[in-house]
């Protein structure tokens, strides 16, 4: 069985198994789940210099979006996330290499306790603060698949001013050592 043969017969079993469920009938790719969490930073000791507490108290924003991939293997897939809080849209995007097939892939994205603060005011995070998020997933410049947490019209972000800069990707936090068998590889800048 060539590549390509096995590549198609992999496809059609997951379309047939609806694990393609979020994307066009046929499609290589599906975003099944956004979930967000308001999360603490992680604690860490180590020896050989003086150890610094952080504020417990203070939470990052955790996007965390699972996806399915039909082909057996994908080079490259962007991931585009849009997050409308306080009425601000904050946009960042992450590269993952090496994506096998399957329907339990994940990505994770997360916004600092400091940038929550400044786009609040001060005032107390609540649920309420995150409006919405759409995820995109992009392949060689094409959207294959998009979801959006709260449902409405397609691209709901399209027309609004984004702010980038805030949206980090895992090995740009504090979470970077922590669960590498869970979220798809990250691509290094070269």
């Amino acid at each position: 069985m060539t590549m390509k043969s096995l590549s198609f017969a992999v496809a059609g079993l997951l379309v047939a198994h609806g694990v393609i469920a979020q994307g066009r009938p046929g499609a290589e790719f599906a975003i099944n789940k956004i979930s967000r969490n308001l999360i603490a930073t992680p604690q860490f000791t180590y020896s050989g210099a003086q150890q610094h507490t952080t504020n417990q108290r203070e939470r990052w924003l955790e996007v965390e979006v699972e996806f399915a991939a039909a082909p057996e293997y994908t080079d490259e897939l962007t991931l585009k996330y849009f997050i409308l809080f306080n009425g601000k849209l904050l946009t960042g995007e992450v590269t993952h290499v090496n994506v096998a097939a399957g329907r339990d892939n994940r990505s994770v994205m997360y916004v600092s306790p400091k940038t929550l603060n400044r786009l609040m005011g001060n005032r107390p995070i609540t649920a309420n603060s995150i409006q919405n998020i759409a995820v995109q997933l992009v392949q060689q410049g094409a959207v294959k698949a998009e979801l959006s947490l709260e449902r409405g019209q397609p691209q709901w972000f399209a027309g609004m001013p984004q702010v980038g800069g805030f949206v980090l990707n895992k090995n740009e936090t504090p979470f970077a050592p922590l669960y590498w068998d869970r979220y798809e590889q990250i691509k290094t800048p070269r």
